[in-house]
Order: C-alpha cells, then structure tokens, then sequence
C-alpha cells in the first residue's frame, strides 16, 4: 500500500512522553481529517503501546521508545510503537485480558485487549532480551459520509 506521507520520532522511555506521543499522532493526523471519535480511539491505543514499552519494556533501566506513523492510501493509519527493552517472554499470554507483569502497582493488564479494540489490526512481536514492537492499522472513515 502506498505511503502519502511518514513521520517518525525516538524519545526517551519516560512516563511524560506518553503525552508527547499523543500530540505527535494528533498533529500528525490532522491531515488525514479523522471524527473526534477516530483520533480518541487512535490516541488511546499509541498510548496504552507507548505506556508498555516505558512500564513494562524498560523496567528498571532507560532506553528510547520509537514511533513511527504512516498514513497510507485510502485513508489508512500504520503505526508502529518499537522498544528495545527486556521484550515478552510469553506474547499470547501477555495479550489475555487482566494478564500483568506488575500485579504491585495495580496495573489492569488492559492494554493489548485496548488497543485490539480501537484499532482494526494489531500485531505484537517481541524477543526476550531484544524488546517489542507494536504494529497497529486503522481505517478512516470516508470524509464525504460523516454527519454534519
């Protein structure tokens, strides 16, 4: 599928550049003309990926987070969320709802099952000692059919 346009950006694996994260898809989107519904849904899901890769990929030691944003042809969002920490040992059970790796500092475990639900695919690979990248794709809707 063809790239109409890419950004990318490496920040820091610190709780506050989940917000930058944020504002970097908004802006970035802004182009493609999401609802409000859209960009919330698309939000949430960079940052429950951005909030693992800081949390649970980089425990204890620092490291840099990757974002890279595509919008694609026919009004398609790629993203893809990219650490390079400790990685999952176990994928498919770290996508069970309620699983967590930090049960002490009452995390849900929702995040996988919140951003299946926003995004129209969500691929997780990951290798232990190497880190985890997410890769989500979400299809706008057409610009001509929405409400006004």
């Amino acid at each position: 599928m063809k790239t109409q346009n890419t950004v990318k950006l490496v920040f820091p694996a610190i709780s506050e550049n989940e917000r930058t994260a944020r504002a970097v898809v908004s802006a970035f989107l802004t182009q493609a003309d999401p609802t409000v519904e859209e960009l919330a849904d698309i939000r949430t899901a960079v940052s429950e990926a951005v909030t693992n890769a800081i949390v649970h990929g980089y425990r204890g030691s620092s490291g840099d987070v990757e974002l890279h944003i595509k919008l694609l042809e026919n009004r398609e969002i790629y993203l893809r969320i990219k650490d390079h920490g400790c990685g999952i040992p176990d994928v498919e059970l770290a996508m069970q709802p309620l699983y967590t790796t930090a049960p002490e500092e009452e995390r849900a475990g929702l995040g996988f099952a919140v951003m299946e639900s926003f995004m129209d695919k969500l691929v997780v690979k990951s290798r232990p000692g190497y880190g985890t990248t997410v890769v989500m794709r979400k299809k706008l809707g057409s610009p001509t059919c929405r409400e006004k």
